[in-house]
C-alpha cells in the first residue's frame, strides 16, 4: 500500500514539473534580458518633419558638413563651407561648390569625384553646423523681443507667434527690414525681388526730390545730391504690413533670414479734465472723440459737456490747433463725432467748483473716506 502511495506521489510532482517548465523557462528568460526604459520619443509626424526639413535645407557659408567615406578615414571629417560657398575635400584638386544645395545633392556630387580614386565609394553627408543664415530679430509691441533662427521659410505669423504675440499697445502697421538679400531665392522669386526694390528706389527719390523741392533754405540740386548718395550707400528696404489684414490672413508673408520686424506701438491719445478716469489712451484707427470718453468711463457729473476742447499739434510747428466741441450735441446726435489723431489732447470742462453737484460729490466722497478710516482703526475681535 504505502509502495502504491509513493508511485503515485512521484508521477504526480513528475506531471506538474513537465506543465510548469515552460512557464519557469519564459520567467528565466526575462530576467535574463536587460532592463530596457522606454522615455517618451517624438512621434513619427515629428521625426517625418525633422527628416524633411534636413533633406530640403540648402548649405551656405558658414555652415559645416560632416562628410563620412566607408572604409576611407582620410577623405572623412567635419567641413567648414567658405565665404564663397566651397568646400574643399581631401585629394580633391577643385573645390566643390555647395551653396544652396542639399545634402543628397552634396553627397552625389563628392561620391563622383571620389569615383576616380574608389570603386564606388559609400558616401554619408550631414550638415552638423547651420550658420549661413542670420536669425530674425523681432521686438516693439510684442510679449517677448527675441531673435528667432531660420533654419527653413516661415511666415510673418509664426514669426509673431513665436515672440509671443502682439500686446495691447500695438498699432496698425508692422514694418519689416530687410537687411540682407534672399541666399537661396526660388525660381523667379530674385527677379521679383530686384524689381520690387528698383520700384522703392524710384520712390523713394521721387519723395526726395519733392521734399528737396518744398526746401526754402537750401538749394534743390544740394539736397538731391546728398540724398542720392545716401540712397546708394544705406538704403534698408522694408515693407509695411497691415495688422488688420493679417488677422484676416490677407497679409502673411515669407520672412527671410536676417529680417528685422518692429510691430509698432499705437501712438496716444491724452484724455483730462471731468472725467472718471483721466489718462492716456492709445490711438486706434478711426477713433472718435466719443468712443475714447467713454474707454476713461464717461464724464463726470460736474463736467461741461458743452465745454470740450481738443488740443492738436500742427504740422511742423510747436502750436497747437484749438478745436472746441459740444460733447451733449454729439451724444444727441445733433452733431457728427469727431475724429481724433494722434497726440491729440482732449480736455473736458467742468462747471464751477461750488456747484450742488460737486459740493454733493465731495461730501459723499469724504465720508466714505471717513467711514473708511474708522473702520481701519476698530479693535479686530473674532467670535467662535
Amino acid at each position: 500500500m504505502n509502495r502504491i502511495h509513493l508511485i503515485v506521489s512521484v508521477l504526480a510532482i513528475c506531471c506538474f514539473s513537465i506543465a510548469a517548465a515552460p512557464a519557469l523557462r519564459a520567467q528565466q528568460e526575462r530576467e535574463a534580458a536587460p532592463q530596457v526604459s522606454i522615455a517618451p520619443g517624438p512621434s513619427s509626424t515629428d521625426n517625418a518633419l525633422d527628416s524633411a526639413g534636413a533633406i530640403r535645407y540648402q548649405v551656405g557659408p558658414s555652415d559645416t558638413i560632416d562628410i563620412r567615406v566607408f572604409g576611407e578615414p582620410q577623405f572623412s571629417g567635419p567641413i567648414e563651407v567658405d565665404e564663397d560657398g566651397n568646400i574643399e575635400v581631401p585629394f580633391i584638386e577643385k573645390p566643390i561648390k555647395v551653396t544652396c544645395l542639399t545634402q543628397p545633392k552634396i553627397r552625389k556630387i563628392i561620391a563622383t569625384e571620389l569615383e576616380r580614386y574608389l570603386n564606388k565609394p559609400q558616401v554619408s553627408v550631414r550638415v552638423t553646423a547651420k550658420n549661413a543664415r542670420a536669425p530674425v530679430v523681432v521686438f516693439g509691441a510684442v510679449r517677448s523681443a527675441t531673435r528667432i533662427g531660420m533654419q527653413r521659410k516661415k511666415r510673418l505669423l509664426e514669426v509673431l507667434a513665436v515672440a509671443g504675440g502682439i500686446t495691447e499697445q500695438a498699432g496698425g502697421d508692422i514694418q519689416v527690414f530687410h537687411t540682407t538679400s534672399e541666399m537661396c531665392p526660388e525660381p523667379g522669386e530674385e527677379e521679383m525681388t530686384a524689381v520690387i526694390e528698383q520700384a522703392a528706389l524710384v520712390e523713394q527719390k521721387t519723395t526726395t526730390t519733392e521734399q528737396a523741392t518744398e526746401q526754402k533754405t537750401t538749394t534743390e540740386a544740394e539736397i538731391t545730391t546728398e540724398q542720392k548718395t545716401t540712397d546708394d550707400k544705406l538704403q534698408v528696404r522694408f515693407d509695411i504690413y497691415s495688422l488688420d489684414n493679417l488677422k484676416l490672413g490677407k497679409d502673411n508673408p515669407y520672412i527671410r533670414p536676417g529680417d528685422i520686424v518692429i510691430v509698432q506701438e499705437a501712438k496716444p491719445v491724452y484724455i483730462t479734465g471731468a472725467v472718471n478716469a483721466p489718462m492716456g489712451l492709445h490711438h486706434r484707427e478711426n477713433m472718435s472723440l466719443s468712443r475714447a470718453i467713454a474707454m476713461v468711463g464717461g464724464v463726470r457729473p460736474d463736467a461741461k459737456k458743452s465745454d470740450v476742447r481738443i488740443y492738436r499739434q500742427k504740422v511742423g510747428s510747436l502750436d497747437q490747433e484749438v478745436i472746441k466741441v459740444n460733447y451733449g450735441a454729439i451724444k444727441n446726435k445733433k452733431q457728427p463725432d469727431i475724429a481724433l489723431q494722434p497726440y491729440d489732447i482732449v480736455d473736458v470742462g467742468a462747471t464751477s467748483a461750488i456747484s450742488p453737484a460737486r459740493l454733493l460729490q465731495l461730501a459723499l466722497g469724504a465720508g466714505a473716506a471717513s467711514v473708511s478710516t474708522i473702520g481701519t482703526y476698530l479693535p479686530y475681535r473674532v467670535l467662535y
